[in-house]
């Protein structure tokens, strides 16, 4: 498989920058019958990791939120039933009202890449649910790798 071009410069080099983890254990809700992880299920690790990074610095009030506007995979090793899965965050781009965020996760037993991925949010206001600009507060948080 080629690398994803959001790997640069290295693979190495890209898995360094990343500062915020969570850590996911797989149920066996999650996998199908070949035994490994369905690849469905990645995005909802991708999703509890993003939501758990966006809390930590406090996106989330009574009056916005963040929406995806997109979001790809790619898959590089398995995992199944039971694994613990390491969960990496970073910024990649930080926009008006949106943000691109890339993602590994890692195996925590054997340190092996499982998946990466990217994605952007868009910051929105729950009334009128059009986007809306990063407040300041956030935006000075949000960390560019």
């Amino acid at each position: 498989m080629a690398k994803p071009t959001y790997i640069v410069p290295s693979l190495e080099e890209w898995l360094k920058s990343f500062e915020f983890y969570s850590t996911v254990k797989v149920r066996y809700c999650e996998t199908d019958m070949s035994g490994h992880v369905n690849n469905i299920s990645y995005l909802v690790y991708l999703e509890q990791a993003r939501g758990e990074y966006l809390l930590s610095l406090g996106a989330f009030n009574s009056s916005t939120t963040v929406v995806t506007a997109d979001i790809w995979c790619h898959y590089h090793s398995e995992a199944f039933y039971a694994d613990q899965l390491v969960v990496g965050v970073r910024v990649a781009r930080l926009g008006n009202s949106s943000v691109d965020l890339e993602y590994c996760i890692i195996a925590a037993q054997d340190r092996r890449l499982v998946a990466t991925a990217a994605g952007t949010i868009v910051m929105v206001d729950m009334q009128t649910k059009k986007p809306i600009p990063i407040p300041d507060p956030i935006r000075m948080s949000l960390n560019l790798s």
